[in-house]
C-alpha cells in the first residue's frame, strides 16, 4: 500500500515536471515570438529614423554647397571687379602719358624752330663780323704802313723795343709787388697764427702732472703691516703674485709703498690691500679671491671712464675696443703726464683751434682724443711698432676715417701728412706736452740741456753772454758789437737755430734771440 503510494506520488512529480517543462517551453517560445516582433519594430523604426536624418543631412549639404558656391562667386566677381579697375586705370595712365608726351613734342617742335631761327640769326651775324673785321685789317695794316713810313722803323722791331721796355718796367714792378705781399702775408699768417694758438690755450684749462711708479696705501695703525705680510711672509707674497706688485713695508709710519710701473697693476693692488684690511680675513685664499674681483671691477671702471670720456667731449660713434683703450689711458703717463687728461687736453685743443680755422671740430676731437692710443699696447703688441703708427693701425682696424687715421699716424712724422687735421694735432700735441707743469723731468738732465744750449751759442765768434730762459724755450745771445754787424746777427741767429736743431734733442721749441748794442759812456765832472 504504501509502495503504490509511493509509487504514485514519483509518478506524479515526473507528471508534474514534464507538465511544468512543457508551460515554460510554451511560454519561452511565446516570449521569443514577442521579442522578435520587438525586434523588427525597432529596427524598422531605426530605418525610419536613419532615413529621416539621412535626408536631412543631404538637404543640409545641398544648402552648404549652394551657399559655397554663392560665395565663390561673389569673390571671383569681387577679383574681376577689382581687376577691370586696376585695368581703368592703367588705361588712364596711358592716356595721360599720351597726352604729356604728345604736349612734350609740340614744345620740342616749338622749342627747335626757335632754335633754329637764333642759329640764322647767328650765322648772319658771324658773317657781318667777318666782314667788319676785314675791313678793320685792311685800316690796320694801312696804318701801320703810314707809321713805319713816319718812324723809319718795322713794325716787328718796334713791337720788340715796346717788349723790352715793358719787360723792364713789369719785372721791376712785380718784384716789388711779390715782396710787400710775402711780407704782408708773413706778418698777417704769424699774427693769425699766434691768435689762433693764445685763443686755443686760454680756452682750455690744464692740469698738473701726476705720480708715475709709486703709490702709497695708508693703515690706521702699523699692527696691520704684521697682518698684512703674514706668518713667514706667506700674505705679502701671495699679494705680489696674485697682482705683479712689488709691496714695500719699512719703517714709514702708517703706510705701505706700492711699486709697480704698470698703474693698472698697483690700483689693483691698493684696491685689494683696501678691501682685505677692510674685511679682516688676509689669508692666500682670500687674496686671490678678492684680486680676482677687483681686476673685474677695474676692467668695468675702465670701460666706464672710456664711455664718459667721449660723452664729455662729444664723440660719437666710437668703436668698444678704441672706448675701452681711451678708459686704459687713466692708468697710462708719460713724462709724468697723465696719458688720458693729456689726450683730453690735446681732443679740447684740436676742436677749438679747428673751430678757428673752419674745420670740422668734432672730425678735430676725436683724432685728439685717439692720437696716442698706441701707448696702451696689450700683450699680443709689437713693442717695436713706434706709438704713432700702432695707433693708426689699431684706428684703421675699428673702422676710422681716413683723416682720423692720418693724424694720428703723422703727429711725430712718421708718415706724411695728407690733411689738415694732421699739423692741428701735432701743433695741439706739443702745446700740451710743453706748457709749464705738464710733464715732470729730471733735474739734471733739464740743468744739462740749459748748459748744452748756452755752450751751443758760446760756439760762435763774436758771441759775449749767452741765456738761457723761460725752461729752455728761450736762448738770449749777446754779441760784441765789433765783430758782429746788424746783418751777421740776423745770419748768427739762423746758424745757431741750425746747429740746436741738429745736435739737440728737447720738447717743443727753443727761440733763439740775438742782441747787438753799442753803448757810448761819458761821464761830467
Amino acid at each position: 500500500m504504501e509502495t503504490n503510494t509511493i509509487l504514485m506520488i514519483v509518478g506524479g512529480i515526473i507528471v508534474g515536471l514534464i507538465l511544468g517543462f512543457v508551460i515554460a517551453k510554451t511560454l519561452e517560445k511565446n516570449n521569443a515570438s514577442k521579442l522578435v516582433k520587438n525586434a523588427k519594430k525597432e529596427a524598422e523604426s531605426i530605418l525610419k529614423e536613419a532615413n529621416h536624418e539621412g535626408e536631412s543631412i543631404k538637404k543640409d549639404k545641398i544648402l552648404q554647397a549652394k551657399e559655397k558656391f554663392i560665395e565663390l562667386k561673389s569673390e571671383h566677381e569681387k577679383v574681376i571687379l577689382s581687376r577691370d579697375k586696376k585695368i581703368a586705370e592703367a588705361e588712364k595712365r596711358t592716356r595721360d602719358k599720351e597726352s604729356q608726351v604728345s604736349s612734350e613734342l609740340a614744345r620740342n617742335k616749338k622749342l627747335n624752330s626757335d632754335i633754329e631761327e637764333k642759329l640764322k640769326d647767328y650765322n648772319n651775324r658771324l658773317e657781318y663780323l667777318d666782314k667788319r673785321k676785314e675791313e678793320l685789317e685792311k685800316v690796320h695794316k694801312s696804318q701801320v704802313q703810314q707809321l713805319e713810313v713816319i718812324s723809319g722803323l718795322s713794325a716787328e722791331d718796334a713791337k720788340e723795343q715796346l717788349v723790352e721796355s715793358l719787360k723792364g718796367e713789369a719785372k721791376n714792378e712785380a718784384m716789388a709787388y711779390v715782396q710787400d705781399k710775402m711780407e704782408e702775408a708773413k706778418m698777417t699768417a704769424q699774427q693769425e697764427a699766434k691768435k689762433i694758438i693764445i685763443n686755443t690755450i686760454q680756452r682750455i684749462g690744464t692740469e698738473e702732472a701726476i705720480d708715475n711708479c709709486v703709490s702709497v696705501f695708508n693703515i690706521e695703525s702699523d699692527d696691520v703691516k704684521g697682518r698684512i705680510i703674514g706668518r713667514e711672509g706667506r700674505n705679502i707674497r701671495a699679494i705680489e703674485a696674485a697682482t705683479g706688485v712689488e709691496i714695500i713695508v719699512d719703517d714709514t709710519p702708517e703706510a705701505i709703498i706700492l711699486s709697480c710701473f704698470d698703474s693698472v697693476r698697483r690700483e689693483i693692488a691698493r684696491l685689494s690691500l683696501h678691501k682685505l684690511v677692510t674685511d679682516g680675513r688676509i689669508h692666500p685664499a682670500r687674496i686671490e679671491e678678492i684680486v680676482k674681483k677687483t681686476k673685474k671691477q677695474i676692467d668695468q671702471e675702465i670701460i666706464e671712464v672710456g664711455k664718459r670720456t667721449v660723452i664729455d667731449l662729444g664723440i660719437h660713434g666710437l668703436h668698444p675696443e678704441l672706448i675701452k683703450m681711451v678708459g686704459r689711458m687713466k692708468y697710462r703717463s708719460s713724462y709724468g703726464q697723465n696719458l688720458l687728461q693729456h689726450s683730453r687736453e690735446v681732443a679740447k685743443l684740436c676742436g677749438v683751434m679747428a673751430a678757428e680755422l673752419g674745420l670740422n671740430p668734432k672730425l678735430a676731437k676725436r683724432a685728439g682724443l685717439l692720437h696716442d692710443i698706441g701707448k696702451v699696447p696689450d700683450a699680443e703688441t709689437d713693442m717695436e711698432t713706434p706709438h704713432a703708427i700702432l695707433g693708426m693701425q689699431w684706428a684703421e682696424k675699428y673702422g676710422e676715417k681716413e683723416e682720423v687715421c692720418n693724424a694720428i699716424g703723422a703727429h711725430h712724422d712718421e708718415i706724411e701728412m695728407t690733411s689738415l687735421l694732421s699739423p692741428i694735432v701735432q701743433v695741439c700735441d706739443a702745446i700740451s706736452g710743453a706748457r709749464p707743469g705738464a710733464r715732470r723731468q729730471v733735474l739734471d738732465s733739464y740743468i744739462q740741456r740749459l748748459k748744452d744750449l748756452e755752450d751751443i751759442a758760446f760756439g760762435f765768434n763774436g758771441v759775449k753772454k749767452a741765456y738761457a730762459i723761460q725752461a729752455g724755450r728761450e736762448l738770449r745771445v749777446i754779441v760784441e758789437s765789433e765783430k758782429v754787424t746788424d746783418d751777421k746777427a740776423a745770419q748768427l741767429s739762423f746758424e745757431i737755430s741750425q746747429k740746436i736743431q741738429t745736435d739737440m734733442t728737447y720738447p717743443g721749441q727753443v727761440k733763439i734771440t740775438v742782441i747787438r748794442e753799442t753803448r757810448a759812456v761819458n761821464i761830467a765832472k
